[in-house]
């Protein structure tokens, strides 16, 4: 006899539950836990890493994102409107530009605007400058594209009641469309935070001295010190304590925004 849709989708979750208790019994089993203990929770290691995991490699880590994020949020806004421009080199450039950075690793643009730009101007670019650049000009292309369609989801007829009641185009866009454009796109704007802030380990390319260095690059430096992989794990949690709140933020301003259509 044939089993009913609910009940074959009874069996189903029963079979998967089945499986991971499987996998989880054999790890269980086969785990050599003193090993595990010593190479990932090592109590004394990660001790050893405060306070400056926090106040030097988190802060720093804070800071770069935060940089990169603002460069990129007001380039990325230009790039959307230069995208919707009716002047076609406005519009060729924004495509290009958009297309080019979200086409090239981020790691070749650190290691472009650390060596290759100094190098090939014989100019020094602060360090500040070049995380800055190099994480707003990559995060911007992304952006752009996000913010565009913000605008174009902003209904028409805002703009043509703003035009009747005398504003100008450009008034109108700056007091009237992007203003509502932004409430709309703001999760995947926090999104982006998030992975410009796991970008900015990159940041290890351009050399860093002690006080300069982000998570990623202090926990490696910990793990060649300490031989034991408790720093990387140490750094992790520090990111999380980052993007955990930036996650729930993005989820309630997605709940937010779907209680508002």
């Amino acid at each position: 006899m044939s089993m009913t849709p609910r009940k074959r989708a009874r069996t189903m979750r029963g079979a998967q539950y089945g499986v991971l208790l499987l996998v989880a019994a054999v790890l269980a089993l086969t785990a050599d836990w003193g090993e595990i203990r010593r190479a990932f929770f090592d109590v004394e290691v990660a001790k050893a890493q405060f306070p400056e995991i926090i106040t030097t490699a988190l802060v720093n880590t804070v800071i770069y994102t935060g940089l990169g994020f603002a460069f990129g949020l007001a380039l990325g806004l230009l790039l959307a409107l230069m995208k919707l421009s009716s002047v076609p080199p406005n519009r060729w450039l924004a495509t290009v530009y958009i297309e080019f950075f979200r086409g090239v690793p981020a790691l070749l643009v650190f290691i472009a605007l650390g060596y290759g730009v100094p190098l090939a101007f014989q100019v020094r670019v602060d360090k500040l400058v070049t995380v800055m650049l190099a994480l707003g000009l990559v995060g911007a292309a992304y952006m752009a594209e996000t913010i565009r369609a913000g605008i174009q989801a902003v209904p028409k007829g805002q703009v043509e009641a703003a035009r009747s009641l005398g504003m100008s185009h450009g008034r109108a866009m700056i007091s009237i469309v992007i203003p509502q454009a932004f409430r709309i796109v703001l999760p995947p704007l926090a999104n982006e935070l998030i992975l410009l802030t796991k970008d900015s380990s990159l940041v290890y390319v351009l050399g860093l001295a002690l006080e300069e260095q982000e998570l990623s690059k202090f926990g490696k430096d910990a793990l060649n010190d300490y031989r034991s992989l408790t720093p990387i794990l140490v750094a992790g949690l520090c990111y999380l304590i980052i993007t955990i709140p930036l996650g729930h933020l993005v989820r309630r301003l997605e709940a937010k925004a779907a209680r508002a259509k």
